[in-house]
Protein backbone atom coordinates (compact mmCIF):
# COMPACT_ATOMS: atom_id res chain seq x y z
CA UNK A 1 0.00 0.00 0.00
CA UNK A 2 1.39 3.38 -0.99
CA UNK A 3 0.60 6.93 0.03
CA UNK A 4 0.83 10.01 -2.15
CA UNK A 5 -0.01 13.70 -2.10
CA UNK A 6 0.38 16.57 -4.54
CA UNK A 7 1.85 19.94 -3.63
CA UNK A 8 1.51 22.33 -6.54
CA UNK A 9 2.99 20.59 -9.58
CA UNK A 10 4.92 18.05 -7.48
CA UNK A 11 3.51 14.67 -6.44
CA UNK A 12 5.14 12.89 -3.51
CA UNK A 13 4.87 9.13 -3.15
CA UNK A 14 5.61 7.19 0.04
CA UNK A 15 5.87 3.42 -0.09
CA UNK A 16 4.48 2.59 3.35
CA UNK A 17 3.44 3.95 6.72
CA UNK A 18 6.97 3.64 8.10
CA UNK A 19 8.22 5.93 5.34
CA UNK A 20 5.48 8.49 5.93
CA UNK A 21 6.34 8.60 9.62
CA UNK A 22 10.06 9.04 8.97
CA UNK A 23 9.64 11.69 6.30
CA UNK A 24 7.20 13.68 8.47
CA UNK A 25 9.65 13.84 11.39
CA UNK A 26 11.29 17.16 12.22
CA UNK A 27 14.88 17.18 11.00
CA UNK A 28 17.43 15.36 13.12
CA UNK A 29 20.88 14.03 12.42
CA UNK A 30 20.09 10.42 13.41
CA UNK A 31 17.42 10.08 10.74
CA UNK A 32 19.80 11.56 8.19
CA UNK A 33 22.46 9.09 9.28
CA UNK A 34 20.09 6.15 8.82
CA UNK A 35 18.85 7.45 5.45
CA UNK A 36 15.17 7.75 6.40
CA UNK A 37 14.85 11.55 6.71
CA UNK A 38 13.00 13.72 4.22
CA UNK A 39 15.20 15.02 1.42
CA UNK A 40 13.74 18.52 1.66
CA UNK A 41 11.40 20.66 3.74
CA UNK A 42 8.83 20.31 0.98
CA UNK A 43 8.91 16.52 1.21
CA UNK A 44 8.61 16.79 5.00
CA UNK A 45 5.48 18.95 4.65
CA UNK A 46 4.02 16.52 2.10
CA UNK A 47 4.54 13.58 4.46
CA UNK A 48 2.98 15.54 7.33
CA UNK A 49 -0.10 16.23 5.19
CA UNK A 50 -0.44 12.53 4.42
CA UNK A 51 0.02 11.67 8.07
CA UNK A 52 -2.60 14.16 9.26
CA UNK A 53 -5.24 12.52 7.05
CA UNK A 54 -4.51 8.93 8.11
CA UNK A 55 -7.00 7.20 10.43
CA UNK A 56 -5.61 6.38 13.86
CA UNK A 57 -6.81 2.81 13.46
CA UNK A 58 -4.36 2.41 10.57
CA UNK A 59 -1.65 1.97 13.21
CA UNK A 60 -3.45 -1.13 14.46
CA UNK A 61 -3.68 -2.53 10.93
CA UNK A 62 -0.22 -1.71 9.55
CA UNK A 63 2.65 -2.39 11.93
CA UNK A 64 5.92 -0.53 11.37
CA UNK A 65 7.76 -3.64 12.59
CA UNK A 66 5.96 -6.95 12.10
CA UNK A 67 4.27 -8.61 15.07
CA UNK A 68 5.94 -11.96 14.41
CA UNK A 69 9.40 -10.35 14.11
CA UNK A 70 9.57 -8.14 17.18
CA UNK A 71 8.80 -8.62 20.87
CA UNK A 72 8.14 -4.92 21.50
CA UNK A 73 5.48 -4.91 18.76
CA UNK A 74 3.87 -7.90 20.45
CA UNK A 75 3.86 -6.15 23.84
CA UNK A 76 2.33 -3.01 22.33
CA UNK A 77 -0.47 -4.80 20.50
CA UNK A 78 -1.16 -7.40 23.19
CA UNK A 79 -1.51 -4.65 25.81
CA UNK A 80 -3.73 -2.42 23.66
CA UNK A 81 -7.15 -1.79 25.24
CA UNK A 82 -9.82 -1.48 22.56
CA UNK A 83 -12.44 -0.10 24.96
CA UNK A 84 -10.22 2.85 25.86
CA UNK A 85 -9.52 3.48 22.17
CA UNK A 86 -13.21 3.40 21.16
CA UNK A 87 -14.02 7.10 21.83
CA UNK A 88 -11.34 8.24 19.36
CA UNK A 89 -11.37 5.25 16.99
CA UNK A 90 -12.93 7.30 14.18
CA UNK A 91 -10.28 10.05 14.36
CA UNK A 92 -7.57 10.80 11.85
CA UNK A 93 -4.19 11.85 13.20
CA UNK A 94 -5.19 15.45 12.49
CA UNK A 95 -8.49 15.01 14.33
CA UNK A 96 -6.57 13.55 17.25
CA UNK A 97 -4.33 16.60 17.40
CA UNK A 98 -7.32 18.93 17.46
CA UNK A 99 -8.99 16.84 20.16
CA UNK A 100 -5.86 16.86 22.34
CA UNK A 101 -5.59 20.65 22.10
CA UNK A 102 -9.28 21.24 22.82
CA UNK A 103 -10.19 23.00 26.07
CA UNK A 104 -12.87 20.33 26.53
CA UNK A 105 -10.16 17.68 26.97
CA UNK A 106 -8.41 17.59 30.32
CA UNK A 107 -6.54 15.22 32.57
CA UNK A 108 -9.44 12.82 33.09
CA UNK A 109 -10.14 12.45 29.38
CA UNK A 110 -6.47 11.89 28.60
CA UNK A 111 -6.13 9.30 31.35
CA UNK A 112 -9.20 7.47 30.03
CA UNK A 113 -7.90 7.07 26.46
CA UNK A 114 -4.26 6.45 27.37
CA UNK A 115 -4.49 2.62 27.53
CA UNK A 116 -6.03 2.66 24.04
CA UNK A 117 -3.16 4.57 22.47
CA UNK A 118 -0.19 2.89 20.85
CA UNK A 119 3.25 4.52 20.79
CA UNK A 120 3.01 4.85 17.02
CA UNK A 121 -0.22 6.87 17.36
CA UNK A 122 1.29 9.35 19.80
CA UNK A 123 4.52 9.57 17.80
CA UNK A 124 2.47 10.29 14.69
CA UNK A 125 0.48 13.12 16.24
CA UNK A 126 3.63 14.64 17.75
CA UNK A 127 5.08 14.99 14.25
CA UNK A 128 2.34 17.42 13.22
CA UNK A 129 2.51 19.49 16.41
CA UNK A 130 4.50 22.60 17.23
CA UNK A 131 6.56 22.83 20.40
CA UNK A 132 3.84 24.80 22.15
CA UNK A 133 1.30 22.09 21.26
CA UNK A 134 3.51 19.43 22.83
CA UNK A 135 3.85 21.54 25.97
CA UNK A 136 0.16 22.35 26.27
CA UNK A 137 -0.99 18.73 25.99
CA UNK A 138 1.72 17.32 28.23
CA UNK A 139 0.82 19.89 30.89
CA UNK A 140 -2.71 18.46 30.95
CA UNK A 141 -1.42 14.94 31.66
CA UNK A 142 -0.82 13.80 35.21
CA UNK A 143 0.88 10.53 36.10
CA UNK A 144 1.28 9.83 39.82
CA UNK A 145 3.53 7.06 41.15
CA UNK A 146 4.51 5.99 44.66
CA UNK A 147 7.16 4.05 46.58
CA UNK A 148 8.31 5.84 49.76
CA UNK A 149 6.90 9.13 48.58
CA UNK A 150 4.41 10.42 46.02
CA UNK A 151 5.71 11.67 42.67
CA UNK A 152 3.94 13.51 39.87
CA UNK A 153 1.33 15.47 41.81
CA UNK A 154 0.22 18.86 40.47
CA UNK A 155 2.48 21.68 41.57
CA UNK A 156 5.37 19.32 42.33
CA UNK A 157 8.71 18.77 40.60
CA UNK A 158 11.13 16.15 41.88
CA UNK A 159 14.86 15.64 41.45
CA UNK A 160 16.98 12.54 41.04
CA UNK A 161 20.09 13.06 43.13
CA UNK A 162 22.87 11.65 40.94
CA UNK A 163 26.05 11.31 43.08
CA UNK A 164 28.22 9.45 40.56
CA UNK A 165 31.94 8.98 41.17
CA UNK A 166 34.59 7.79 38.64
CA UNK A 167 35.95 5.16 41.07
CA UNK A 168 32.77 4.51 43.10
CA UNK A 169 34.59 5.97 46.11
CA UNK A 170 32.23 5.85 49.11
CA UNK A 171 33.41 9.21 50.45
CA UNK A 172 32.90 10.88 47.08
CA UNK A 173 29.44 9.38 46.64
CA UNK A 174 28.49 10.25 50.23
CA UNK A 175 29.69 13.85 49.91
CA UNK A 176 27.63 14.36 46.75
CA UNK A 177 24.55 12.89 48.46
CA UNK A 178 24.84 15.31 51.38
CA UNK A 179 25.45 18.19 48.98
CA UNK A 180 22.30 17.35 47.04
CA UNK A 181 20.14 16.89 50.12
CA UNK A 182 21.25 20.29 51.43
CA UNK A 183 19.88 21.78 48.19
CA UNK A 184 16.56 19.92 48.44
CA UNK A 185 17.35 17.30 45.79
CA UNK A 186 16.71 13.57 46.02
CA UNK A 187 12.96 13.10 46.27
CA UNK A 188 12.67 11.23 42.94
CA UNK A 189 15.49 8.85 43.82
CA UNK A 190 19.06 8.83 45.07
CA UNK A 191 20.52 6.93 42.15
CA UNK A 192 24.14 6.06 41.39
CA UNK A 193 25.50 4.99 38.02
CA UNK A 194 28.29 2.61 39.07
CA UNK A 195 31.66 2.88 37.37
CA UNK A 196 31.70 -0.90 36.88
CA UNK A 197 29.49 -3.95 37.20
CA UNK A 198 31.72 -5.42 39.92
CA UNK A 199 29.24 -7.06 42.27
CA UNK A 200 31.25 -6.34 45.40
CA UNK A 201 31.38 -2.60 44.63
CA UNK A 202 27.71 -2.50 43.69
CA UNK A 203 26.85 -4.24 46.96
CA UNK A 204 28.82 -1.61 48.85
CA UNK A 205 27.03 1.25 47.08
CA UNK A 206 23.62 -0.32 47.74
CA UNK A 207 24.46 -0.63 51.41
CA UNK A 208 25.83 2.93 51.57
CA UNK A 209 22.70 4.41 50.00
CA UNK A 210 20.43 2.49 52.34
CA UNK A 211 22.47 3.45 55.42
CA UNK A 212 22.26 7.15 54.54
CA UNK A 213 18.53 6.86 53.88
CA UNK A 214 17.91 5.05 57.17
CA UNK A 215 20.24 7.25 59.25
CA UNK A 216 18.30 10.38 58.33
CA UNK A 217 14.92 8.63 57.85
CA UNK A 218 14.64 10.12 54.34
CA UNK A 219 11.29 9.45 52.62
CA UNK A 220 12.76 8.56 49.27
CA UNK A 221 14.06 5.56 47.34
CA UNK A 222 17.54 4.51 46.33
CA UNK A 223 18.88 2.76 43.25
CA UNK A 224 22.14 1.55 41.76
CA UNK A 225 21.76 1.79 38.00
CA UNK A 226 23.35 -1.52 37.15
CA UNK A 227 22.15 -4.22 34.77
CA UNK A 228 18.90 -5.91 35.72
CA UNK A 229 20.62 -9.28 36.12
CA UNK A 230 23.02 -7.79 38.66
CA UNK A 231 20.08 -6.32 40.57
CA UNK A 232 18.39 -9.72 40.58
CA UNK A 233 21.58 -11.18 42.02
CA UNK A 234 21.56 -8.45 44.69
CA UNK A 235 17.96 -9.27 45.59
CA UNK A 236 18.84 -12.95 45.92
CA UNK A 237 21.76 -11.99 48.18
CA UNK A 238 19.43 -10.07 50.50
CA UNK A 239 20.85 -6.64 49.72
CA UNK A 240 18.68 -3.53 50.23
CA UNK A 241 17.21 -3.05 46.74
CA UNK A 242 14.45 -0.47 46.36
CA UNK A 243 14.15 -0.01 42.59
CA UNK A 244 15.15 -2.16 39.63
CA UNK A 245 16.85 -0.13 36.91
CA UNK A 246 17.28 -0.95 33.25
CA UNK A 247 17.96 0.88 30.00
CA UNK A 248 15.45 -0.20 27.36
CA UNK A 249 14.72 0.54 23.71
CA UNK A 250 11.92 0.34 21.21
CA UNK A 251 12.80 -2.87 19.35
CA UNK A 252 13.62 -6.43 20.31
CA UNK A 253 17.03 -6.02 18.71
CA UNK A 254 18.13 -3.02 20.77
CA UNK A 255 16.90 -4.69 23.94
CA UNK A 256 18.87 -7.79 23.00
CA UNK A 257 21.94 -5.55 22.74
CA UNK A 258 21.15 -4.38 26.28
CA UNK A 259 20.84 -8.00 27.38
CA UNK A 260 17.15 -7.85 28.30
CA UNK A 261 13.80 -9.29 27.28
CA UNK A 262 10.26 -8.64 28.43
CA UNK A 263 10.38 -11.92 30.36
CA UNK A 264 13.53 -10.87 32.21
CA UNK A 265 11.98 -7.51 33.09
CA UNK A 266 8.90 -9.33 34.35
CA UNK A 267 11.06 -11.56 36.54
CA UNK A 268 12.82 -8.53 38.02
CA UNK A 269 9.54 -6.71 38.54
CA UNK A 270 8.10 -9.61 40.49
CA UNK A 271 11.29 -10.01 42.53
CA UNK A 272 11.28 -6.35 43.55
CA UNK A 273 7.59 -6.45 44.43
CA UNK A 274 8.21 -9.46 46.67
CA UNK A 275 10.55 -7.37 48.87
CA UNK A 276 7.68 -5.04 49.85
CA UNK A 277 10.07 -2.20 50.69
CA UNK A 278 7.77 0.61 49.60
CA UNK A 279 5.82 2.42 52.30
CA UNK A 280 3.21 4.36 50.28
CA UNK A 281 3.18 2.41 46.99
CA UNK A 282 4.66 -0.40 44.94
CA UNK A 283 5.99 1.16 41.73
CA UNK A 284 9.40 -0.52 41.73
CA UNK A 285 10.90 -0.09 38.23
CA UNK A 286 13.15 2.66 36.88
CA UNK A 287 13.75 2.83 33.11
CA UNK A 288 15.96 5.06 31.00
CA UNK A 289 15.72 5.53 27.25
CA UNK A 290 17.13 7.77 24.54
CA UNK A 291 16.58 8.59 20.88
CA UNK A 292 19.19 6.88 18.71
CA UNK A 293 19.86 3.77 20.79
CA UNK A 294 18.27 1.43 18.23
CA UNK A 295 20.21 2.93 15.37
CA UNK A 296 23.49 2.62 17.26
CA UNK A 297 22.64 -1.07 17.84
CA UNK A 298 21.76 -1.53 14.14
CA UNK A 299 18.25 -2.50 15.23
CA UNK A 300 16.00 0.31 14.00
CA UNK A 301 14.31 -1.59 11.10
CA UNK A 302 14.30 1.64 9.06
CA UNK A 303 11.97 3.35 11.54
CA UNK A 304 12.71 6.94 12.52
CA UNK A 305 14.39 7.38 15.89
CA UNK A 306 11.60 9.34 17.59
CA UNK A 307 9.02 6.65 16.83
CA UNK A 308 11.41 3.96 18.07
CA UNK A 309 11.81 5.96 21.27
CA UNK A 310 8.04 6.10 21.76
CA UNK A 311 7.87 2.33 21.27
CA UNK A 312 10.22 1.93 24.24
CA UNK A 313 7.53 3.61 26.33
CA UNK A 314 5.07 0.97 25.16
CA UNK A 315 7.31 -1.67 26.70
CA UNK A 316 7.90 0.35 29.87
CA UNK A 317 4.26 0.90 30.75
CA UNK A 318 3.63 -2.84 31.09
CA UNK A 319 5.69 -2.69 34.31
CA UNK A 320 4.14 0.45 35.87
CA UNK A 321 7.49 2.13 36.65
CA UNK A 322 8.05 4.68 39.38
CA UNK A 323 10.36 6.62 37.06
CA UNK A 324 11.12 6.78 33.36
CA UNK A 325 13.37 9.31 31.75
CA UNK A 326 14.72 10.11 28.36
CA UNK A 327 18.45 10.81 28.55
CA UNK A 328 17.84 13.13 25.69
CA UNK A 329 21.23 14.41 24.53
CA UNK A 330 23.49 11.72 25.96
CA UNK A 331 24.22 9.65 22.85
CA UNK A 332 25.68 12.59 20.96
CA UNK A 333 25.42 14.80 17.87
CA UNK A 334 25.30 11.83 15.50
CA UNK A 335 21.66 11.46 16.62
CA UNK A 336 20.70 14.93 17.92
CA UNK A 337 23.07 17.40 16.35
CA UNK A 338 22.50 20.65 18.21
CA UNK A 339 20.51 22.47 20.86
CA UNK A 340 17.51 22.92 18.58
CA UNK A 341 17.25 19.18 17.89
CA UNK A 342 17.81 18.29 21.55
CA UNK A 343 15.09 20.68 22.69
CA UNK A 344 12.59 19.33 20.18
CA UNK A 345 13.42 15.73 21.08
CA UNK A 346 13.02 16.41 24.79
CA UNK A 347 9.57 17.90 24.27
CA UNK A 348 8.52 15.03 21.99
CA UNK A 349 9.67 12.38 24.43
CA UNK A 350 7.92 14.02 27.36
CA UNK A 351 4.69 14.47 25.40
CA UNK A 352 4.64 10.89 24.10
CA UNK A 353 5.50 9.32 27.43
CA UNK A 354 2.98 11.33 29.42
CA UNK A 355 0.23 10.64 26.88
CA UNK A 356 0.96 6.92 27.19
CA UNK A 357 0.53 7.18 30.97
CA UNK A 358 4.16 7.14 32.05
CA UNK A 359 5.86 9.12 34.85
CA UNK A 360 8.24 11.04 32.63
CA UNK A 361 11.45 12.68 33.65
CA UNK A 362 14.29 13.92 31.50
CA UNK A 363 18.03 14.01 31.81
CA UNK A 364 18.36 17.43 30.20
CA UNK A 365 21.84 16.92 28.88
CA UNK A 366 24.39 17.16 26.09
CA UNK A 367 27.84 15.87 25.31
CA UNK A 368 30.76 18.21 24.90
CA UNK A 369 31.12 17.49 21.18
CA UNK A 370 27.49 18.50 20.42
CA UNK A 371 26.55 21.92 19.05
CA UNK A 372 24.79 22.78 22.32
CA UNK A 373 25.52 24.53 25.58
CA UNK A 374 24.06 25.15 29.02
CA UNK A 375 21.85 27.96 27.70
CA UNK A 376 20.12 25.39 25.48
CA UNK A 377 19.64 23.21 28.54
CA UNK A 378 18.17 26.15 30.47
CA UNK A 379 15.65 26.57 27.68
CA UNK A 380 14.68 22.90 27.63
CA UNK A 381 14.53 22.80 31.43
CA UNK A 382 12.14 25.74 31.49
CA UNK A 383 9.94 24.34 28.72
CA UNK A 384 9.73 20.92 30.37
CA UNK A 385 8.94 22.54 33.72
CA UNK A 386 6.02 24.37 32.11
CA UNK A 387 4.99 21.09 30.45
CA UNK A 388 4.68 19.42 33.86
CA UNK A 389 7.67 17.10 33.91
CA UNK A 390 7.71 14.78 36.93
CA UNK A 391 11.42 15.01 37.67
CA UNK A 392 14.84 16.10 36.44
CA UNK A 393 18.44 15.23 37.29
CA UNK A 394 20.53 16.83 40.03
CA UNK A 395 24.26 16.49 39.32
CA UNK A 396 26.92 18.34 41.34
CA UNK A 397 27.88 21.37 39.26
CA UNK A 398 25.88 19.88 36.34
CA UNK A 399 29.07 18.04 35.27
CA UNK A 400 28.92 14.27 35.67
CA UNK A 401 32.55 13.39 36.34
CA UNK A 402 31.95 9.66 35.89
CA UNK A 403 29.82 9.56 32.73
CA UNK A 404 31.52 12.61 31.19
CA UNK A 405 28.55 14.69 30.05
CA UNK A 406 26.70 17.87 31.03
CA UNK A 407 23.35 17.66 32.79
CA UNK A 408 21.38 19.81 35.26
CA UNK A 409 22.60 20.79 38.69
CA UNK A 410 21.07 21.15 42.15
CA UNK A 411 20.97 24.90 41.47
CA UNK A 412 19.07 24.35 38.23
CA UNK A 413 16.44 22.44 40.20
CA UNK A 414 16.16 25.34 42.65
CA UNK A 415 15.71 27.72 39.71
CA UNK A 416 12.89 25.82 38.06
CA UNK A 417 11.07 25.17 41.33
CA UNK A 418 11.36 28.84 42.24
CA UNK A 419 10.32 30.35 38.92
CA UNK A 420 7.34 28.00 38.46
CA UNK A 421 6.32 27.77 42.12
CA UNK A 422 6.92 24.00 42.21
CA UNK A 423 7.58 21.99 45.37
CA UNK A 424 9.24 18.65 46.08
CA UNK A 425 7.21 15.51 46.76
CA UNK A 426 5.01 16.19 49.80
CA UNK A 427 6.62 13.61 52.08
CA UNK A 428 10.09 14.87 51.15
CA UNK A 429 9.06 18.49 51.59
CA UNK A 430 7.93 17.71 55.15
CA UNK A 431 11.27 15.99 55.80
CA UNK A 432 13.21 19.01 54.54
CA UNK A 433 11.32 21.19 57.02
CA UNK A 434 11.91 18.72 59.87
CA UNK A 435 15.63 18.69 59.10
CA UNK A 436 15.76 22.54 59.12
CA UNK A 437 16.80 22.61 55.47
CA UNK A 438 13.88 24.75 54.26
CA UNK A 439 11.55 27.18 55.94
CA UNK A 440 7.76 27.02 56.06
CA UNK A 441 7.62 28.65 52.61
CA UNK A 442 9.91 26.02 51.08
CA UNK A 443 12.89 28.37 50.76
CA UNK A 444 16.35 26.98 51.51
CA UNK A 445 17.84 27.93 54.86
CA UNK A 446 21.56 28.58 54.94
CA UNK A 447 23.39 25.86 56.91
CA UNK A 448 25.18 28.67 58.77
CA UNK A 449 21.85 30.05 59.98
CA UNK A 450 19.87 26.88 60.58
CA UNK A 451 22.26 24.36 62.11
CA UNK A 452 20.68 21.59 60.02
CA UNK A 453 20.22 18.15 61.49
CA UNK A 454 21.84 16.59 58.39
CA UNK A 455 25.25 15.85 59.88
CA UNK A 456 27.41 12.76 60.24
Amino acid sequence: MGYKVSLGLQTYQFSDLKTVMAKASPLRSGDCLSGVAAFSNEERVAAALVLADLPLKRFLEEQLIAYEDDEVTRVILDDHQADAFAPIASFTVGDFRNWLLSDAVGTNELNAVSPGLTPEMVAAVSKIMRNQDLILVAAKCQVVTRFRNTLGLAGRLSVRLQPNHPTDDARGVGAAIIDGLLYGAGDAVIGVNPASDNFREISQILSLLDKVREKFDIPTQTCVLTHVTTTLRAIEAGLPVDLVFQSIGGTEGVNRSFGVTAALLQEAHEAALSLQRGSVGNNVMYFETGQGSALSANASHGVDQQTIEARAYGLARRFKPLLLNSVVGFIGPEYLFDGKQIIRAGLEDHFCGKLLGLPMGCDICYTNHAEADQDDMDTLLTLLGVAGINYIMGVPGSDDIMLGYQSTSFHDALYIRRVLGKKPAPEFEAWLEKMHLVDANGRLISPVDSQPLLTF
